[in-house]
């Protein structure tokens, strides 16, 4: 009898790609094996686990889904090329895909993000993190930034979407505007940061945030969260979702060396 393992086969579009019975297995012995170091289960419920480097490879990818199957993360957040393959890795499981849209820069036409939200969806994410087009807020336009938003919230149904603020770049009343769109438009969630700029999320900011979206809209603060202690402050402001690469350090009480 062969020891060869089943390969799973899966087609998007004209696309069809296939996974080796051994990895999935792999991802199904990590999530069943207890972890030798504690963890907060609470917390790990709670992040977004996140590899968006443009030079991510197949080999990280895998990674980051076994830890999150292993750690039980709320979701693994991607680019959305990589939505195929951390879709067939997630299987299974509770943690969900998320592909973030217009990223980083947010400058994208709102049909362009419309369309990378349909093909995100129609390849396995269960939610949206679309950036907002800074350059109409920066530029008071706030019907372009709201058609922005309704585009991808539209595009995404029934599946919810998150709009990254970047917050660094943002005065306190492009801030305030940027949430009040971003509610008034139908999304989920308002962000801090795609990562990739020159601040991160601040407690201050998410303070902000949760005043203005009230508890009915989810609060994630992304960039820069590396600890729980960072956590744990976001959290106490009203963040409902932390962003992070440094998942696991967070939830076993050590440092991450991430920039997001």
């Amino acid at each position: 009898m062969s020891n060869e393992k089943a390969t799973t086969t899966r087609t998007y579009g004209l696309c069809t790609l296939k996974f080796k019975g051994a990895e999935n297995e792999k991802a199904k012995e990590q999530e069943r094996a207890v972890a030798s170091e504690a963890y907060d289960q609470e917390l790990a419920s709670l992040i977004d686990h996140t590899l968006l480097k443009p030079e991510a490879s197949k080999e990280e990818l895998q990674q980051v889904c076994a830890e999150a199957r292993q750690y039980r993360f709320a979701t693994v957040c991607v680019n959305s090329s990589n939505i195929p393959l951390v879709a067939t890795l997630l299987l299974g499981s509770s943690v969900k895909p998320i592909a973030v849209v217009g990223f980083p820069l947010g400058a994208a036409t709102a049909k362009a993000k419309a369309y990378e939200s349909r093909e995100a969806i129609a390849a396995g994410a269960r939610e949206i993190d679309m950036v907002i087009n800074i350059g109409a807020m920066k530029s008071k336009e706030y019907r372009t930034v709201y058609e922005d938003i309704c585009a991808v919230v539209l595009a995404s149904a029934p599946y919810p979407v998150k709009v990254i603020l970047e917050t660094s770049g943002l005065t306190h009343d492009e801030k305030v505007a940027a949430c009040v769109l971003s509610k008034t438009a139908g999304a989920a969630f308002v962000k801090t940061s795609t990562g990739f700029a020159k601040g991160g999320a601040t407690v201050e900011d998410i303070a902000l945030m949760r005043s203005l979206v009230g508890p009915e809209m989810g609060v994630k603060a992304s960039g820069g969260v590396r600890t729980r202690e960072d956590a744990d402050a976001m959290i106490k402001a009203g963040a409902s979702r932390i962003g992070a690469s440094s998942s696991v350090a967070i939830v076993t009480g050590k440092k991450g060396s991430s920039s997001y």
